[in-house]
Parts: structure tokens; sequence; C-alpha cells
């Protein structure tokens, strides 16, 4: 017989571990990473955000806060999931491997001054690296949701917003509150 009490108390006892290791130390990263979005999009720019798997839908996820809205009512603002178009994902997965996926699109849609944010649990999802490495040279800056201790995202983000575990749930977790977090700021600077 499954204990479903004991492994929701677990659950929740875990998230609520979780959350406490980033409370001390991820404010001041998090305003810095809040403000460059604002800036980006302030300075008329538009977000592109990429991940795999639950990280993709948290980049879909964080991309209809941005267009539509969080909380306030304001103006739609630019923002595209890199992960939505099945067109485009099979066939740059056909035709150039699936460690292309993001950087052929960050190629055809990014500009200068465009802000990409990359989402992976690892900190190394090799077509998530690629796609910062492309943006970097093509003059974007950027924003990496991770954790554990951040891996090679370290290197290649601008911030790296890390989440200190490697309880992938907890990660996507925090991913998405911290995604939440930047969308309530970006919604207070353009109502």
């Amino acid at each position: 017989m499954i204990d479903a009490n004991t492994i929701i108390t677990q659950e929740f006892n875990a998230h609520l571990k979780t959350i406490e290791s980033i409370i001390d130390t991820m404010e001041a990263t998090l305003e810095e990473a809040a403000l460059l979005v604002v800036k980006t999009l302030k300075n008329g720019n538009k977000v592109l955000l990429c991940g795999n798997g639950g990280s993709a839908a948290d980049a879909q996820h964080i991309a209809a806060e941005l267009t539509g809205r969080y909380k306030t009512e304001r103006i739609g603002l630019p923002a595209i999931a890199l992960t939505t178009d099945t067109s485009a994902l099979t066939a740059i997965s056909n035709d150039f491997g699936y460690n292309r996926v993001f950087d052929r699109q960050v190629e055809a849609l990014a500009n200068k001054g465009d802000l990409l944010i990359g989402i992976s649990t690892s900190g190394n999802s090799e077509n998530i690296l690629s796609a910062l490495k492309l943006g970097k040279t093509i003059g974007c800056t950027s924003i990496g949701l991770s954790g554990n201790d951040g891996g090679k995202m370290n290197e290649l983000c601008d911030i790296n917003l890390t989440v200190p575990s490697n309880d992938t749930p907890r990660i996507q977790e925090m991913h998405i509150l911290l995604g939440h977090t930047i969308c309530h700021i970006v919604d207070e600077a353009f109502k």
C-alpha cells in the first residue's frame, strides 16, 4: 500500500528545504537578472528562451507571461520560446542534429541587444550551451536558469541563477518561481 501522506510530507519538506537554500543567496543576483530583462525590453529588444523537457515547458511559460501578462495589465512584450515550433524543431533536428535545435533558431531570430534565457537543470545541456555560445557572438546578453553547481553555463551566461540542488523536480520548481519573480518585476516596470 502506498503511504501517500508520507510522500506528500516528504515532497513539501524537500521543496521548503530547496527554497530556504536560495533565500539568502539569490536575491541580489535575481534582482540583477530581472533588471536585465527590463532593460532589454525597454531598449526595444526581445527575449528568447530555450530548454529541454520540463525546462522547455518553463521557457514557454515565461514567454507567455511576457507576451501576455503575469499579473498586471500592460503592453505585450516580445518574448519567444524556441521550443514551440514543431516544424523548426523537427527539421533542424533532422538536418543538423538535436544539438543544433536552438542555436539555429538563435542564428535566425536573434539580434544584437536581445536577451537569451537558457534553462538547464544540469547546466550542461549541449543544445543550450551551443545556443548561448552563438548568442554571445551575435551580441545577445544571457541569463541561465540552472541547478547543481551551474555547470558549463557558468562560463557562458552573463548571469546564471543556480539552484544549489541535484534534485531535478526541486530545481524546476525554483526555476518557475524565479521566472515568475522576474515577470512580476517586468510587470511593475511596464504598467
